[in-house]
This record gives structure tokens, sequence and C-alpha cells, in this order.
């Protein structure tokens, strides 16, 4: 009988994975198939770091169109090949962190992005597709519905959590992937779901786009405010915004009745908010 995982295992491993781009290549048949679940005939792809094209081999059978960036010479050289022919793919050779999607997609196309990326510029990759929490004219943001998105486990829990959750998984990560969309994690998947074994486990995390901010009427000072509590967790959220020079602190916390002692990771996206309209006034 044909067995697909062998046949992507010795694929991946006749190819010399590069550490220096994170490259660990996703084997599991399993695995693949619960991300093309998330695709439908009339979807428009964009694929981040497609590799060796295990993914995008199934993506030009299922999706409307596909549209990948690759940074490796390698993979694009066997990608050409694997993939001539088809019609209706798209091979762009660029560093991801330095594509516009305004410049491939006309204005009202919308696009669903598929992505398995080196996990050490995660958050730089979703700044550049999403925004900051301030950059309420990304042109990247516009085009994406939404982001299925592999990640490491430990990075998926930190998109998805809030100030309900356990530990220090609730960050500056989470607010800037919830601030303009909703984020779950559809699965875990096994480090042994991939060749080159990365140490640690990953997830499948799928980012759906609001196209409008989580909050009404944010405030100038909402990015500031939230890094500053943030970057000083063991603070309390007083000396956090003290740290950070912010003025009139003890104001604002009496205005809202808050206690002085409470920290930033027990707030939510919308607490935020209302802390910073509290000290605009003081901050102008």
């Amino acid at each position: 009988m044909y067995n697909k995982f062998m046949d992507y295992y010795f694929r991946a491993k006749q190819f010399r994975a590069k550490k220096s781009l994170g490259q660990n290549f996703l084997i599991d048949e399993k695995v693949i198939e619960d991300i093309l679940s998330c695709v439908n005939e009339n979807d428009c792809i964009f694929e981040i770091g497609p590799g060796l094209g295990f993914v995008t081999e199934r993506l030009v059978n299922v999706a409307k169109e596909v549209v990948a960036v690759e940074i490796d010479k390698d993979a694009i050289q066997i990608l050409n090949k694997s993939l001539v022919g088809k019609k209706n793919f798209t091979l762009i050779e660029n560093d991801i962190l330095k594509v516009n999607l305004d410049e491939i997609y006309p204005r009202d196309k919308k696009i669903k992005i598929i992505a398995n990326i080196p996990y050490y510029i995660t958050s730089p990759i979703l700044v550049h597709l999403l925004g900051e929490i301030d950059d309420f004219e990304n042109k990247n943001r516009y085009h994406i519905d939404e982001i299925i998105l592999m990640v490491q486990y430990e990075v998926a829990k930190r998109i998805c959590a809030n100030e309900n959750s356990q530990n220090k998984e609730y960050g500056m990560l989470s607010i800037l992937s919830q601030f303009f969309c909703d984020t779950q994690t559809i699965r875990q998947v096994s480090k042994r779901s991939f060749y080159p074994s990365p140490k640690i486990d990953s997830a499948i995390v799928r980012i759906k786009n609001n196209f409008k901010p989580r909050v009404e009427n944010p405030s100038f000072l909402l990015k500031k405010t939230v890094k500053a509590a943030f970057n000083t967790r063991r603070k309390n959220i007083k000396n956090s915004l003290l740290s950070a020079g912010m003025l009139g602190v003890n104001d604002a916390l009496e205005k809202l009745g808050w206690d002085y002692n409470i920290r930033g990771e027990k707030l939510s996206i919308y607490e935020f908010n209302k802390l910073a309209c509290a000290l605009e006034e003081f901050n102008k």
C-alpha cells in the first residue's frame, strides 16, 4: 500500500534543511489533511514558506488559486519542478517581511493565508500581516480573511491567551493577534510530524480577521499602556506605568476605582483601553 508519510519523509530526508531558515518540513498526512479541511474551492490562498511543497501540492488541487512566497533558492528549484504546469499556482522568491499584499492583489481581493513559518520570526510576521494595535490603515491586513498558522505550541497558547489564562501566556502577542481578529487553536501537532523534528510540539492556529478593532474609539495611548504593563510583568500596573514615564497614573486609577496593585496580565483589551483613555488628559 502506498504510504504518503514515507514519501514525504524520504523526500524531506534527501533535502538538506537549513537551520538558519528554521526549516522543519511537515510530513504528517493527517496534519496536512487538517490544514486542507480549512480550505474550499473558492479560496485564494497565499502560502508563506511552502518549503518542499508537501502542502502546496495538495492546495493547488483544492483552492481556486495559490500564490506562495519562498526565500530558499534550493526549495524554489524543487517547487518549480513539482508544480510545473499548475496554472493556478504562482511562486514568488522573496522574504515575506518584504512582501506587500497590496502589490500582489487588487484592493477588493480577500485571501486566506496558510503558513508554516520559522518560530523565531512569528511575531515580526504577524506584525507585518496584521499591523500593530495602533496601525489602523495596514494594507496587508485589509486583504486577509483568515490565517491558518503553524507555530510552536507555546506560541499558539500566547496567541490565543486572555486575561483569564494561566501562567504567563497572556501578553503583547495575545493583544496584537486579537486586536483586529479572533483566534482559535485548531489542534496540537507532535514534533514527530516534522522532518527534521523540532525539539518541541507545534499547533495550528486560526486567526480570523474582523476588519475592525476589538474596542470602539481606541485611545492613542493604548499601545504605550499595554507595552508598559507587559514590559515589567513583576510590577503592579501603577509602578509599570510610572516606569514608562506616564503622568497622572494615580489620578487615572482613582478615577476608574481600580486597585493600584492589579497587574497588567489581569486586564482585558477593553480594560486596557479604559485605562489608556483615563490617562489621556495627563499625557497629551
